[in-house]
Protein backbone atom coordinates (compact mmCIF):
# COMPACT_ATOMS: atom_id res chain seq x y z
CA UNK A 1 0.00 0.00 0.00
CA UNK A 2 1.31 3.67 -1.08
CA UNK A 3 0.67 6.57 0.31
CA UNK A 4 0.89 10.19 -0.98
CA UNK A 5 2.92 12.25 1.23
CA UNK A 6 2.46 15.97 0.87
CA UNK A 7 5.42 17.90 2.21
CA UNK A 8 4.47 21.22 4.12
CA UNK A 9 7.47 23.79 4.24
CA UNK A 10 6.66 26.58 6.40
CA UNK A 11 6.79 30.42 5.33
CA UNK A 12 5.12 32.44 8.21
CA UNK A 13 4.48 31.19 11.78
CA UNK A 14 1.84 33.57 13.35
CA UNK A 15 4.01 35.34 14.65
CA UNK A 16 5.49 36.23 11.59
CA UNK A 17 2.28 36.99 9.93
CA UNK A 18 1.80 39.15 12.73
CA UNK A 19 4.73 41.12 12.26
CA UNK A 20 4.22 41.53 8.80
CA UNK A 21 0.89 42.52 9.05
CA UNK A 22 2.26 45.27 11.20
CA UNK A 23 4.47 46.29 9.07
CA UNK A 24 2.30 47.02 6.12
CA UNK A 25 -0.20 48.57 8.40
CA UNK A 26 2.76 51.00 9.02
CA UNK A 27 3.66 51.31 5.25
CA UNK A 28 -0.13 51.91 4.32
CA UNK A 29 -1.02 55.09 7.95
CA UNK A 30 2.69 56.81 5.55
CA UNK A 31 1.32 56.47 2.21
CA UNK A 32 -2.02 57.95 3.32
CA UNK A 33 -0.74 60.24 5.65
CA UNK A 34 -3.36 62.83 4.58
CA UNK A 35 -6.13 61.02 3.86
CA UNK A 36 -9.30 61.66 6.10
CA UNK A 37 -10.31 57.97 6.09
CA UNK A 38 -9.69 54.55 4.30
CA UNK A 39 -11.60 51.93 3.73
CA UNK A 40 -10.11 48.37 3.54
CA UNK A 41 -12.00 45.69 1.53
CA UNK A 42 -11.33 41.73 2.06
CA UNK A 43 -11.56 39.15 -0.40
CA UNK A 44 -13.95 37.13 0.89
CA UNK A 45 -12.19 33.88 2.41
CA UNK A 46 -8.97 34.40 3.84
CA UNK A 47 -8.79 37.51 2.55
CA UNK A 48 -11.47 38.92 5.21
CA UNK A 49 -9.20 37.55 7.94
CA UNK A 50 -5.90 39.06 6.70
CA UNK A 51 -8.48 42.55 6.21
CA UNK A 52 -9.17 42.35 9.70
CA UNK A 53 -5.66 42.11 11.09
CA UNK A 54 -5.17 45.01 9.01
CA UNK A 55 -7.39 47.32 10.49
CA UNK A 56 -6.75 46.30 13.79
CA UNK A 57 -3.10 46.99 13.16
CA UNK A 58 -4.45 50.31 11.42
CA UNK A 59 -6.28 51.64 14.46
CA UNK A 60 -3.42 51.65 16.90
CA UNK A 61 -1.73 53.79 14.55
CA UNK A 62 -4.18 56.23 12.79
CA UNK A 63 -7.01 58.32 13.99
CA UNK A 64 -9.24 58.65 11.19
CA UNK A 65 -12.48 56.91 10.78
CA UNK A 66 -11.50 53.02 8.86
CA UNK A 67 -14.23 50.59 7.38
CA UNK A 68 -14.13 47.36 6.86
CA UNK A 69 -15.96 45.87 3.93
CA UNK A 70 -16.06 42.45 2.13
CA UNK A 71 -15.88 41.93 -1.73
CA UNK A 72 -17.55 38.36 -2.70
CA UNK A 73 -16.07 36.92 -5.87
CA UNK A 74 -17.35 33.30 -7.34
CA UNK A 75 -13.95 32.45 -9.23
CA UNK A 76 -15.88 30.46 -11.65
CA UNK A 77 -17.94 33.74 -12.88
CA UNK A 78 -15.47 36.59 -11.48
CA UNK A 79 -17.47 39.49 -13.97
CA UNK A 80 -20.14 39.14 -11.27
CA UNK A 81 -17.98 40.39 -8.31
CA UNK A 82 -20.41 42.91 -5.29
CA UNK A 83 -19.27 44.57 -2.31
CA UNK A 84 -21.08 43.60 0.80
CA UNK A 85 -21.85 47.16 1.86
CA UNK A 86 -23.78 49.82 -0.04
CA UNK A 87 -21.44 52.67 0.03
CA UNK A 88 -20.63 55.10 -2.56
CA UNK A 89 -16.51 55.05 -2.88
CA UNK A 90 -16.50 58.13 -5.09
CA UNK A 91 -13.07 60.32 -4.28
CA UNK A 92 -12.72 57.42 -1.14
CA UNK A 93 -9.12 55.84 -0.48
CA UNK A 94 -9.45 51.94 -1.18
CA UNK A 95 -7.35 49.11 0.34
CA UNK A 96 -8.28 45.54 -1.37
CA UNK A 97 -6.62 42.91 0.84
CA UNK A 98 -6.02 38.99 -0.08
CA UNK A 99 -4.21 36.36 1.58
CA UNK A 100 -2.18 35.18 -1.65
CA UNK A 101 -1.60 36.73 -4.84
CA UNK A 102 -0.66 33.89 -7.26
CA UNK A 103 -1.56 35.36 -10.96
CA UNK A 104 -3.59 38.68 -10.09
CA UNK A 105 -7.13 37.50 -11.54
CA UNK A 106 -8.39 37.23 -8.11
CA UNK A 107 -6.92 41.09 -7.09
CA UNK A 108 -8.11 42.06 -11.12
CA UNK A 109 -11.76 40.94 -10.81
CA UNK A 110 -12.42 42.38 -6.97
CA UNK A 111 -11.06 45.78 -8.25
CA UNK A 112 -14.07 45.61 -11.05
CA UNK A 113 -17.15 46.62 -9.06
CA UNK A 114 -14.95 49.99 -7.81
CA UNK A 115 -14.26 51.05 -11.22
CA UNK A 116 -17.67 52.20 -11.96
CA UNK A 117 -17.53 54.81 -8.97
CA UNK A 118 -14.50 56.98 -9.19
CA UNK A 119 -12.70 56.40 -5.87
CA UNK A 120 -9.92 58.38 -5.18
CA UNK A 121 -6.93 55.95 -4.79
CA UNK A 122 -7.19 52.10 -5.34
CA UNK A 123 -4.44 50.29 -3.31
CA UNK A 124 -3.46 46.23 -3.26
CA UNK A 125 -2.29 44.56 -0.58
CA UNK A 126 -1.64 40.42 -0.20
CA UNK A 127 -0.11 38.53 2.90
CA UNK A 128 1.68 36.62 0.49
CA UNK A 129 2.75 37.16 -3.45
CA UNK A 130 3.89 34.56 -6.07
CA UNK A 131 5.92 35.71 -8.70
CA UNK A 132 3.10 34.32 -11.91
CA UNK A 133 1.59 37.33 -12.70
CA UNK A 134 -0.48 36.78 -16.06
CA UNK A 135 -2.72 39.78 -15.04
CA UNK A 136 -1.87 43.28 -14.99
CA UNK A 137 -2.09 43.94 -11.27
CA UNK A 138 0.93 44.17 -9.06
CA UNK A 139 0.45 44.41 -5.21
CA UNK A 140 1.32 47.60 -3.60
CA UNK A 141 1.73 46.27 0.10
CA UNK A 142 3.43 42.37 0.05
CA UNK A 143 4.24 40.91 3.38
CA UNK A 144 6.13 38.20 2.16
CA UNK A 145 7.47 37.74 -1.47
CA UNK A 146 7.99 33.90 -2.44
CA UNK A 147 9.50 32.53 -6.08
CA UNK A 148 7.60 29.46 -6.71
CA UNK A 149 7.54 26.92 -9.35
CA UNK A 150 4.06 26.42 -10.79
CA UNK A 151 3.56 22.91 -9.64
CA UNK A 152 3.50 24.49 -6.03
CA UNK A 153 1.05 25.88 -3.70
CA UNK A 154 0.67 28.32 -0.87
CA UNK A 155 -1.76 27.88 1.82
CA UNK A 156 -2.58 30.60 4.48
CA UNK A 157 -3.93 29.06 7.28
CA UNK A 158 -6.66 30.93 9.51
CA UNK A 159 -7.64 30.14 12.95
CA UNK A 160 -11.06 32.59 13.33
CA UNK A 161 -10.19 35.45 13.14
CA UNK A 162 -6.53 35.28 13.67
CA UNK A 163 -3.67 34.04 10.88
CA UNK A 164 -1.66 30.83 11.90
CA UNK A 165 0.81 30.46 9.29
CA UNK A 166 1.17 30.43 5.68
CA UNK A 167 3.00 26.96 4.30
CA UNK A 168 4.41 26.02 0.71
CA UNK A 169 3.31 23.05 -0.47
Amino acid sequence: MTTDIVSKNSLLSADAAKRRIRRMAFQVAEDNATETSLTIIGIEGNGVIVAQSLVKELEQILSIPIELATVRLNKKEPLQASINVDKDFKDAVVIVVDDVSNSGRTLLYALKPLLDTLPKKIQTLVLVERSHKQFAVQPDYVGLSVSTTLQEHITVETDGEVVTGAWLH
